[in-house]
């Protein structure tokens, strides 16, 4: 299979349906904005680029499932899986600020093997493929080599209605406002993962996360140099809703801080 061919073909595609959810959030009425559950938004807008996407991307690879969050379609691969999130921050969409993002993955079996994540206000388009390094807009990125958590600028993402873990999110919170260079809460995993692997923050943490959310972030961090682990070090991240991705060095030092904090009740 010529994963940098169909990773080319996934980014036009993206880049297509970028410019639809750009012109249509120009003219988004209330009336188009439903409420999935508590702070949980779903527009009409998101459903017709979940459409879109799965439309154009099916044909790449015609055995392929897929994994969505509107569930625009739900047929499972036997082997390939596309794991896809239309709008990656749909709170920040209604409101008109940055940023949100379109994330599409490709999954063969339990491995991720590559991503594609275009943050549509800022126009930057972050992709790679398994064997390749990462990219964005054309030019090769990396992790940071920042040393130390006291030093990092670290990403994270408020519980919106999931709030088993508010009282302990708020110990870690408090450890990193006051050990790190600072906190960053933009609203869209799928673009902080993204800034992780382009070395903007150190590190990032967060729970109640989706599969959409982060798939394609997690190869991106990997292909760039960093790692990517559940709350106490292992590798059950992608569908257990607790991520810490970093570059690497500070990847044990955020796992000896928020495993104790962030243990399952």
């Amino acid at each position: 299979m010529d994963l940098q061919s169909i990773c080319f073909q996934t980014i036009d595609i993206v880049k297509s349906v970028g410019e639809y959810i750009r012109q249509s959030g120009l003219h988004l009425q209330q009336s188009q904005i439903e409420t999935k559950g508590t702070n949980d938004f779903v527009t009409e807008i998101d459903k017709g680029s979940e459409a879109r996407l799965v439309s154009r991307i099916q044909p790449l690879i015609p055995h392929a499932g897929f994994i969505t969050e509107e569930e625009t379609k739900t047929t499972k691969g036997k082997e390939y899986n596309w794991i896809i999130d239309p709008i990656d921050g749909t709170t920040n969409f209604i409101h008109g600020v940055p940023p949100h993002a379109i994330s599409v993955a490709l999954m063969q079996h339990n491995s991720i093997i590559l991503g594609v994540v275009y943050e549509i206000m800022m126009n930057e388009c972050f992709y790679t493929w398994q064997g390749a390094p990462a990219y964005c807009n054309g030019k090769k990125i990396h992790v940071s080599q920042t040393e130390s958590v006291s030093k990092s600028l670290i990403g994270t993402g408020f519980p919106y209605n999931d709030y088993s873990l508010i009282d302990e999110y708020g110990i870690a919170m408090n450890y990193f406002m006051k050990h790190s260079h600072g906190l960053r809460r933009l609203g869209s995993a799928a673009t902080d993962l993204a800034y992780v692997a382009c070395g903007r923050y150190d590190a990032f943490f967060e729970y109640s996360l989706k599969a959409w959310d982060i798939a394609a972030g997690i190869i991106l961090i990997q292909q760039a140099g960093g790692s990517v682990s559940d709350f106490k070090g292992g590798s059950n991240y992608l569908f257990s809703g607790e991520l810490i991705a970093s570059n690497g060095i500070v990847q044990h030092e955020m796992i000896s801080i928020l495993q104790p904090i962030l243990h399952k009740k």
